[in-house]
């Protein structure tokens, strides 16, 4: 299949929105649990080591391995039932999680079994994500992606602003302990309700025709002929690399220029979390019609100006709204990127598309921190914001003029106006029938 043909449509299971909801349900309480986590463990480690080795080592372990397995997790996704898959990746990452508590409540605290566990729970992760993203096709509408991938993203936004909260609670009054238990809980609680979920098996794991290297190869070779997906990779890579990964020494900007007070780093992702809040809740509304690729333009220039704006900054409080605003724009690109993908590819090739979608998620951020990081200890963070969103001004104008880019620019707006074509037909159908 070429990319100017639409892909085929999975049939819908009925009662889609039962579905959706216990999908959505099952994911906020895993996601819940699983971020509650990620931020205990890190401060664990921060605070038990105080070495900066340990939490680089740290920030490998959560990263890397999801990055490398997530290849392989998109195959295994368009090989597998993806309910089946999700569901034993989270038994998987829970059992760690449960022997982890278990080995700490004896006492045996040693770093590299944290950060061993860390790992695993990380391949967990680049097994887990794929057939996520690959699933919400199966059991939502063409019609209502969009909707389904911005509530998505507004739990995501949601969770993002709560864990932290819950994690400082748990961890200050209870420990690192409890914290792996309720995460324990949580994820049966996610199994439980996606068990309930109706996800139809594709003809092509029915058939189980090819091997698993044909599947990796046919999906590498699938991206690199596809011009709308190969095009929103290299943008999304972009984004990550000159915006995404400098805004994490944003703390640091606050240390150094601001004051070193717990309150400023607190407010700083307070605001970023709430911006993400509200995106995602107007994606998911009054935005859900709007093109897509217009949508991912916009926001992609957004990022470059929120991001001058930040090194700009005159004060603390001007700073704090422009990381809200750079918040909210999250959504607004995240949630079409992932509709167009969804929408544009076919459905037994969504499983390989979104774990390259995560390869880049899970290494550009490290890749782009390895070289900011370094220079923010040269030159101010500032002038790190200002060239870094610059930068990221020139490259997607360059990305939008070449042929390529106008390509696949074209070819998204024509998947979209035949997407919603299609949509369209039956309800006309049904309104003349009525007649």
């Amino acid at each position: 299949m070429t990319d100017e043909t639409a892909p085929a449509t999975p049939e819908i299971p009925a009662h889609w929105k039962r579905n959706v909801t216990l999908f959505l349900s099952g994911q906020t309480v895993s996601l819940f649990g699983s971020m509650i986590v990620q931020y205990v463990v890190m401060w664990w480690v921060t605070f038990e080591t105080q070495s900066g080795l340990a939490v680089a080592l740290y920030a490998v372990a959560a990263f890397l391995p999801q990055g490398v397995v997530s290849i392989f997790g998109g195959v295994l996704a368009d090989r597998m039932n993806r309910k089946v898959l999700v569901m034993l990746a989270d038994g998987t990452i829970a059992a760690v999680t449960l022997v982890l508590a278990l080995l700490m409540l004896n006492g045996i605290t040693d770093l590299w079994i944290i950060l061993l566990a860390v790992a695993v729970r990380s391949v967990g992760a680049g097994v887990q994500t794929p057939a996520v993203q690959a699933m919400i096709p199966q059991i939502a509408p063409p019609d209502q992606l969009m909707r389904v991938n911005g509530f998505f993203q507004t739990i995501q936004s949601a969770m993002a602003l709560l864990a932290p909260a819950a994690a400082g609670a748990v961890f200050g009054i209870f420990g690192i302990v409890p914290a792996f238990f309720i995460d324990v809980v949580t994820a049966v609680i996610g199994i439980l309700l996606l068990a309930m979920v109706v996800v139809p098996t594709l003809d092509r794991v029915a058939e189980k025709a090819s091997t698993y290297r044909e599947d990796l190869v046919e999906g590498m070779h699938y991206i690199w002929h596809h011009r709308i997906v190969r095009w929103l990779l290299v943008v999304f890579a972009i984004i990550f690399l000159l915006t995404v990964a400098p805004s994490f020494v944003t703390p640091l900007l606050i240390a150094r220029t601001f004051g070193t007070e717990v309150w400023m780093v607190t407010v700083l992702e307070i605001a970023f979390s709430i911006g993400m809040l509200l995106g995602g809740v107007l994606v998911s509304t009054v935005l859900a019609k709007v093109s897509r690729i217009g949508l991912i333009i916009v926001s992609s220039f957004a990022f470059a100006v929120f991001t001058i704006a930040l090194g700009l900054s005159p004060n603390l409080w001007v700073f704090y709204a422009f990381m809200f605003l750079f918040g909210l724009g999250v959504p607004l690109f995240s949630a079409p990127f992932m509709t167009l993908v969804q929408e544009t590819v076919d459905p037994d090739k969504h499983g390989r598309v979104f774990s390259y979608v995560g390869i880049v998620m899970a290494l550009a951020t490290p890749i782009g921190m390895s070289v900011f990081g370094p220079l923010a200890d040269v030159i101010s963070v500032q002038a790190l914001l200002i060239a870094g969103g610059v930068a990221t001004v020139i490259v997607i104008v360059v990305a939008l003029l070449l042929p390529s880019g106008r390509a696949a620019v074209a070819a998204a707006q024509a998947t979209q106006k035949a997407a919603e074509a299609a949509d369209a037909e039956p309800k006309a159908g049904t309104d003349q029938a009525g007649a």
